[in-house]
């Protein structure tokens, strides 16, 4: 077997397999002599059909399929062993000639190798690039002792209607003159909230309301182009109400008030634990825990200015296009050249900054175990236990969220790439100068929108 690797420009790469008989006539021969064994022919005792009759039939195939395991073993390895860079897949050469597996050979396979191009990314403490900490203010912190309170909050009966407040009752459809249209639309126990009524006038009508009282009002006017709504109020089909017209009665049997929890050691202890006594801890663990929690934020703004800056520091970088976007076509055969042309630009964008993370990362020594993975999914399932003001998940839950999550695979490369942003993120954290400043999160989050 013979392998030849030429490359003029450094980014196209032309590989030239040559196999020889001598390569493949082994291994063929030991299948065809297994077939033999196998073989079931009519007027042969097994074991005994002919060789040639045996080539005949399976020899070609076979062949070829031991030509096909030598190209690819053969190519990875020689690429391999020879550290060469390649982007995407070899494509057969346009030039390739076919080959004719019935005869001895030799075979000449001729592919095309896109080769990464040759550049340095290097960080050190010579290069300075901002870190943005953000510190929560009083009003963030506001808003989150209101978020906990209301988490913690319950419905009560109130004794008159007002801001959120929600009404139960009954609802009966009227005829023209007012009364009660015999066969009409009911609803037992119904549930309107007028602060969502959008038709003003309907509106008004709800202002003071007590139990007891009954309301006339018109659903169809109170949520004006919104037949969905309507229908959910009276319980019945969209298509029902298309021509509804009337008026309904609403008799009011309950008026529930959302009454946040009080903001007092009850509350303390049900976000925090035992350990928090007073409003002053109280709000000095939310600031500590929103501090954590936008440290992400802040990390996350440091991995993308240190993408620009390593972007601008190795400067533009020259790709093998016509190649790349033959593999692009390739890999998406069912959208395209159109599709190729539309987004080549943002996908070599990507693959320019891959290859310089890949240096990063490779020179910090960076590696992620199992460990790690299993951290980051913690962290993400922690995340979302807080959104809904869960901040005392027991670790062995986490732990039991955690292992359900890695057991799909979609899953675990998330979770590889998110380990490896984080554990870059905090090396280069020491390796740049930093330089720090304070924000808030609003004027993070402006910066963010720029």
């Amino acid at each position: 077997m013979n392998i030849k690797f030429e490359s003029a420009d450094k980014i196209n790469g032309v590989m030239t397999i040559t196999i020889e008989k001598a390569d493949y006539e082994e291994k063929v021969t030991k299948v065809l002599k297994d077939y033999r064994k196998k073989a079931n022919v009519p007027g042969f005792r097994p074991g005994m059909v002919p060789m040639s009759l045996i080539k005949r039939q399976y020899g070609t195939a076979i062949k070829a399929d031991e030509v096909n395991r030598l190209l690819s073993d053969k190519l990875f390895e020689y690429i391999r062993e020879n550290k060469i860079q390649m982007l995407g897949e070899p494509l057969p050469n346009e030039g390739q000639v076919a080959q004719d597996l019935a005869t001895d050979g030799p075979f000449e396979f001729v592919f095309d190798i896109a080769v990464a191009p040759e550049f340095k990314a290097e960080l050190s403490d010579k290069d300075t690039i901002d870190y943005y900490d953000i510190t929560p203010d009083e009003k963030l912190i506001d808003e989150q002792v209101q978020m906990f309170a209301s988490q913690a909050g319950e419905f009560v009966e109130a004794q008159e209607w007002s801001g959120n407040d929600t009404l139960k009752g009954d609802l009966r459809q009227l005829d023209a003159e007012g009364n009660t249209l015999e066969g009409g639309m009911t609803v037992e126990g119904g549930m309107i909230m007028p602060s969502y009524i959008k038709g003003e006038d309907e509106k008004k009508k709800f202002e003071g309301a007590k139990p007891g009282d009954i309301i006339t009002f018109n659903p169809k006017k109170a949520y004006p182009d919104n037949d969905a709504e309507v229908a959910a109020l009276l319980k019945v089909k969209k298509e029902e109400v298309k021509e509804l017209e009337s008026d309904f009665s609403f008799q009011i049997t309950e008026i529930r008030h959302f009454q946040p929890a009080a903001v007092d050691e009850k509350l303390f202890e049900k976000v925090f634990g035992e350990d928090v006594k007073t409003e002053a801890d109280f709000r000095q663990k939310i600031a500590d825990s929103l501090k954590a929690q936008m440290a992400g934020n802040s990390d996350y703004k440091f991995l993308l200015d240190v993408r620009k800056y390593v972007e601008e520091k190795v400067g533009q970088l020259t790709f093998p296009d016509a190649l790349l976007k033959r593999i692009m076509v390739n890999n998406n055969k069912d959208k395209g050249e159109d599709y190729v042309e539309k987004n080549y630009e943002g996908s070599v964008k990507e693959l320019a900054w891959h290859l310089m993370k890949e240096q990063l990362v490779a020179a910090n020594n960076i590696k992620v175990e199992d460990a790690d993975l299993k951290e980051i999914a913690k962290q993400a399932i922690r995340a979302q236990f807080a959104q809904y003001g869960m901040n005392n998940v027991p670790d062995d839950m986490l732990e039991n969220y955690a292992n359900e999550q890695l057991k799909k695979r979609e899953n675990v490369e998330q979770f590889i790439d998110r380990a490896i942003d984080v554990k870059l993120t905090n090396a280069l954290k020491q390796v740049v100068k930093l330089n720090m400043k304070q924000v808030t999160l609003d004027e993070f989050n402006q910066m963010m929108k720029a």
